[in-house]
């Protein structure tokens, strides 16, 4: 496969204003495509969209993922400012860690609104495009937490389970319509949210990495592109975990 792996193509990310979202923002623009950026904080979102080349490129827009009609004005951006999307990310996310016995209902409710809500609209409505298409690449972000079960995170652990197993459900209603759906599981990745960690949890968290150290979030990227791209032409359902071997 010669030139661009993204050329031409049109990509939404969610939670793309900084972090991983924005690493794969990047990591998109490089190779080719052009990208509008949701967030929650509509002035980050257009002032990494700036950064990232302007409107010929990026586009930034406010957007709450809980909600159907932000998700809808997302995809119509990108279809207004370059064409229907090819390519969903659904990245957005939010923690709020604490022990069942101390967790309230809100702080759960957030959690699993945000990302397990939050990417079932991402998938349904860019699916709903993709379908028309024939064509599309829809990827979700899952976590290591969804795998294993983390103390203090029921209410992640369980959206980011959930998340697989949408996307599984989804790639199976979507491949006949030649749209793939699949997912990554990031394990410790160094950002602004995991470098806040106290180094007593950090030190135990990186104990537990056989490649001796964090991943970087454009390593989280590169796995993003490649289910993006043609170089995944036969993979959907899958779920790829990211981990530097941790909990293999």
């Amino acid at each position: 496969m010669t030139g661009p792996l993204l050329a031409d193509k049109t990509a939404v990310i969610t939670g793309a204003a900084q972090g991983i979202g924005y690493a794969i923002a990047r990591r998109f623009l490089a190779e080719g495509a052009r990208v509008v950026l949701c967030d929650i904080d509509g002035d980050a979102a257009d002032a990494a969209a700036a950064e990232l080349g302007g409107p010929s490129l990026a586009r930034g827009i406010r957007c709450d993922v809980t909600r159907a009609d932000q998700v809808q004005a997302a995809l119509d951006l990108a279809a207004d400012a370059f064409s229907p999307v090819d390519i969903m990310i659904n990245n957005a996310g939010i923690t709020r860690d604490a022990t069942m016995r101390t967790m309230t209902e809100d702080q759960f409710d957030q959690v699993i609104d945000v990302h397990l809500k939050g990417t079932w609209n991402g998938t349904r409505l860019a699916g709903a495009v993709m379908r028309e298409r024939g064509s599309g690449s829809i990827v979700n972000m899952s976590s290591l937490s969804g795998k294993i079960g983390l103390a203090g995170q029921t209410n992640y652990s369980a959206a980011k389970a959930g998340i697989v197993g949408l996307s599984k459900a989804a790639a199976k209603e979507l491949a006949h319509l030649g749209v793939r759906v699949n997912a990554i599981q990031p394990g410790l990745i160094r950002t602004a949210m995991t470098e806040a960690m106290p180094q007593k949890v950090w030190d135990q968290k990186m104990a537990e990495i056989p490649l001796g150290r964090a991943g970087e979030v454009e390593e989280i990227a590169s796995v993003a592109l490649f289910l993006a791209s043609d170089l995944s032409s036969y993979m959907t359902g899958t779920v790829l975990e990211v981990t530097g071997g941790r909990f293999m």
